[in-house]
């Protein structure tokens, strides 16, 4: 018995995996379709109900999925601790948390339940490739990373010093300026917060050219290993044995 249901859980290519996998996809567009519909005003009661009734069926289904592979991994443990056994179990903690606590005071719990949108991940083979890419340049993004958070932290600085005197309520402190920082070096440039001294017009054009490195360079490197995969055969199906 527990090897048709491990067949049937992590191993797509049979009928049953892919009833499997169907039903799955299926109960995370309804949780998340009933999550987002019963935030609606002047609901009636027994539209309420009906949500709440979603919630307990999607909730106790995804409960008994996440035993299961708990049961049927090869590897129980490195499951459990692992990227998707972790995303398994915050998309049922909340509700199992709810009770015997007070419902005010893990209110914000309830936002762990949009988590059920990355089971659909598992799901997708597109998704698979990422996580790889990710994986290969892991010690590039850690550097550039690092290197990015300085830029970060001395262009604060620096547009501190440049607007403070002028601007005492928009750059009043370091931390503060790290908004703008944010802002700048990602060149989203909202427009509340913005330097009028000449100096500081010209540190935000410098800051601004490093921040079209900033998005360039990450890209890059994900791209360059994505194309590595592909031509590895990344496009072929792996295995959903966890890692």
């Amino acid at each position: 018995m527990r090897q048709k249901l491990k067949t049937i859980i992590w191993e797509s290519e049979t009928t049953g995996g892919r009833a499997f996998d169907f039903a799955v996809m299926t109960l995370i567009i309804i949780s998340v379709l009933s999550f987002t519909f019963e935030t609606l005003p002047n609901l009636s009661e027994p539209t309420k109900q009906a949500f709440r009734l979603i919630e307990v069926v999607t909730v106790v289904a995804f409960t008994v999925e996440y035993f299961a592979r708990i049961w049927t991994a090869e590897q129980p443990r490195r499951y459990i601790f692992g990227f998707w056994g972790f995303i398994d179990f915050l998309a049922v903690a909340p509700f199992w948390l709810a009770f015997g606590f007070d419902l005010r005071a893990v209110r914000m719990l309830r936002l762990f339940r949009l988590l059920r949108l990355l089971k659909l991940f598992r799901y997708v083979l597109a998704f698979e490739r990422l996580k790889n890419a990710f994986w290969s340049i892991r010690d590039e993004l850690v550097v550039f990373g690092t290197i990015a958070t300085v830029l970060m932290y001395f262009s604060a600085v620096g547009i501190y010093y440049f607007e403070n005197e002028t601007q005492p309520e928009a750059f009043s402190s370091i931390p503060q300026s790290l908004w703008w920082s944010v802002v700048t070096l990602t060149t989203v440039g909202y427009g509340d917060v913005y330097p009028v001294t000449t100096g500081g017009r010209f540190f935000t054009f410098i800051v601004l050219l490093i921040g079209i490195g900033v998005i360039a360079i990450p890209t890059g490197l994900i791209a360059t290993a994505l194309t590595q995969l592909r031509r590895q055969g990344g496009n072929q199906r792996n295995s959903r044995f966890p890692d």
